[in-house]
């Protein structure tokens, strides 16, 4: 199957399961379709610039992996149709991962080809490169891939003073994980510039690099998930795994002209390859999770 084809059906993450009908009679425009999920999902990065304050038991929202759970959770706090806005306290607390991965569920079940992509934002901090995730299409009347940031609504546009459309993405604002590896290891970019909070450097950028290469092959994990490649120190990767790493990045920087080698590369090794057991880091500590 070619990547339009694969990119057109769901993976087990992005299968809205028994929810689906949720999606029945939602707009094919992009913008229509991100302002429905900013009316259904909150950014809990963002609480306190919009004034929500939840309690405690609601950040649990933030570890749901499946777009099936996360629909669950929208109608069971508020039941109305998804394209009903609900109030602030009432939408499904998440963060930049899940608004992507949503409107990657809602246009794949639309037929049109799409996956989410992990990486770096230009836009959140002015000499910094921030941890983050947005959706990816195929545009069929412009022939590319179309880099699309849900999570920009009117209030963030107006905070970050972002002046590009976010429906689409100006790929030198939106960094692929596997840019960035390159760009860092080609000494074009001080890899202490990229993560979030007080996580940053290499061993970042090689996790979501990890995270972006399980994405293309339709496993869009959380942020804090890790595995394989993902969980060594900077130290003990050998020549050989940095040669993978190099590959990875070299096939996956852009809009993944290759994806078929991508798919190949991620099968055949399993310091890639989502296994049926990984680690996930949360503020809790760290957790073995069974997939």
């Amino acid at each position: 199957m070619n990547a339009i084809g694969y990119f057109s059906v769901h993976g087990r993450m992005s299968d809205p399961g028994e929810h689906v009908a949720l999606f029945n009679d939602m707009p094919h425009d992009i913008e229509a379709l991100c302002r429905i999920l900013q009316g259904a999902m909150i950014h809990a990065n963002w609480l306190n610039r919009y004034g929500v304050e939840l309690p405690g038991e609601r950040f649990a929202e933030l570890q749901l992996r499946h777009v099936s759970a996360m629909l669950a959770r929208i109608v069971e706090l508020d039941p109305r149709p998804l394209a009903e806005a609900r109030p602030m306290d009432r939408r499904l607390l998440g963060n930049c991962r899940d608004l992507s991965l949503m409107l990657t569920s809602i246009l794949r079940h639309q037929g049109v080809p799409a996956r989410a992509r992990c990486g770096f934002g230009r836009y959140f901090r002015a000499g910094h490169y921030e941890d983050h995730w947005v959706c990816e299409y195929w545009n069929g009347e412009l022939q590319r891939w179309v880099l699309v940031d849900p999570q920009l609504d009117d209030v963030q546009r107006q905070v970050l003073g972002v002046k590009f459309d976010p429906t689409d993405v100006p790929r030198d604002q939106f960094l692929t994980a596997g840019e960035a590896w390159r760009m860092c290891r080609t000494g074009l970019a001080d890899a202490d510039r990229f993560g979030i909070f007080d996580m940053r450097g290499p061993w970042f950028i090689r996790g979501n690099l990890v995270r972006d290469v399980a994405a293309l092959n339709k496993v869009e994990l959380l942020p804090w998930d890790s595995w394989g490649l993902a969980e060594a120190d900077d130290e003990g990767l050998s020549s050989a795994d940095l040669s993978l790493l190099d590959r990875a990045a070299n096939l996956t920087h852009g809009d993944v002209p290759r994806w078929d080698a991508v798919h190949q590369l991620y099968e055949s090794d399993e310091r890639l390859r989502v296994p049926a057991v990984i680690q996930s880091y949360t503020e809790a500590g760290v957790t073995e999770v069974r997939l």
